[in-house]
């Protein structure tokens, strides 16, 4: 395989960053920087790309820093600990008007500044973890193509970090262990293992112990089941199958930037669809008047029925969005969406248009199939009138955006 000599111009989703040959051929550079000339291997050419290694950086830019993990670019879980923060939140921002055009096909998109998050390191409050062939946990490594121990991580609260060097589960057939850690210092570890039928365990430290079944749903092994997460002074009982913010101080920002969209005056009806453990919803019924909460994860509705209690002004209904929303008849002033990774389906994008409600907010976690969704809003009517992407996840690619449309 041939090496060659490249410019760095950009970023891509995904963390890559992007060059280009003397015949225009797109190269994706992984710990590369934009402006920085660089050494590269080409890998296997594909159809309109390729995919190279960095031998050296002959050039470096003044964004480019020290890595703090002996881990980085091996281990998958960071991209761009080799990039200051500042560049980071720059190319985050980058990526949003990239994707938009590339995959929405709007181009002029307001894309506001990346919120930062208020501490760059030690933020995790969880880590997902795969069994490796040692025995051992660890993550998947992109470069090595298997799972590679880890025994540091600067972007892991410290007591996770130490919880991680300490247990010791053998178990058959385990798929994955999840740990999570909550704002009282309580510690859990989630199993998904492969039998339904849960394991006999014993622990010697203070740790609960659940079993996440396929449904996602969970089962007490040892302790509770489940950890309390606090964003902007409220608790959230989170269940150990349930999807919550890896980092609370980063669920704040989306929970702001949230309510400046929304701009409730305490008369609306607020139509919250993937609705979680009840975080946004909290905060929306705090400014609205009445909320119609949809969510189909089993554990999820039970964590909010607790986690709001205190509110007479909330319904809240089981299910998949495309099945229940038909049945709902409702007119609502605001629409607040927060699909998964995926996206929506075009039965939940086809509901959701059907609803026309004049104010919509869409909270993603993937930038990729929230432009792909963008796409078909437009064509539903909707005009988006800015988006404002908010750095969850630092020293990575991800993050979240908020985004405003009206019609």
């Amino acid at each position: 395989m041939s090496t060659q000599t490249l410019k760095v111009t950009a970023v891509a989703n995904g963390g890559a960053a992007v060059a280009h040959d003397a015949q225009g051929q797109t190269i994706f550079v992984p710990y590369a920087i934009p402006g920085e000339t660089v050494e590269v291997q080409l890998g296997q050419e594909k159809s309109h790309y390729n995919q190279a290694t960095l031998l050296r950086v002959i050039q470096a830019v003044p964004e480019r820093v020290s890595p703090r993990c002996p881990h980085f670019g091996v281990c998958g879980g960071c991209q761009w600990q080799h990039m200051s923060y500042d560049a980071q939140l720059l190319a985050k921002q980058a990526i949003v008007s990239d994707q938009m055009q590339r995959i929405g096909g709007l181009k002029n998109v307001t894309v506001r500044p990346t919120l930062p998050h208020p501490t760059p390191w030690h933020y995790r409050h969880d880590l997902s973890l795969s069994p490796t062939s040692e025995g051992g946990y660890g993550l998947w490594s992109p470069s090595q193509h298997q799972v590679i121990p880890i025994e540091s991580c600067p972007i892991l609260h410290e007591d996770l970090l130490t919880l991680l060097q300490d247990i010791d589960l053998e178990l058959p057939g385990l798929r994955k262990l999840t740990l999570r850690i909550g704002d009282d210092g309580a510690l859990l570890a989630a199993l998904e293992v492969d039998d339904i039928e849960p394991p006999e365990l014993e622990v010697d430290f203070p740790l609960s112990v659940a079993i996440v079944l396929p449904d996602k749903t969970a089962a007490s092994l040892i302790g509770d089941n489940y950890t309390v997460q606090s964003v902007k002074g409220r608790d959230f009982r989170v269940s150990p199958g349930c999807v919550f913010h890896i980092s609370p101080p980063g669920a704040a920002l989306v929970v702001e930037t949230l309510l400046a969209y929304a701009q409730l005056s305490g008369q609306e009806t607020v139509l919250e669809l993937y609705s979680g453990v009840g975080t946004l919803t909290a905060f929306l019924a705090e400014a609205a008047a009445q909320i119609v909460a949809v969510e189909v994860n089993e554990d999820a509705v039970a964590d909010t029925a607790v986690n709001l209690a205190d509110f007479d002004n909330v319904s809240l209904y089981q299910g998949w969005v495309e099945d229940v929303l038909p049945a709902l008849d409702i007119a609502p002033d605001l629409v607040v969406l927060n699909p998964p990774d995926p996206g929506l389906s075009k039965e939940a994008l086809h509901a959701v248009t059907a609803v026309a409600a004049s104010r919509l907010i869409y909270i993603s976690s993937d930038i990729a199939t929230f432009a792909r969704d963008a796409k078909h809003l437009t064509r539903a009517g909707y005009h988006l009138a800015e988006i404002q992407p908010v750095d969850t996840q630092p020293q990575t690619y991800r993050m979240e955006t908020v985004s405003l449309w009206t019609r």
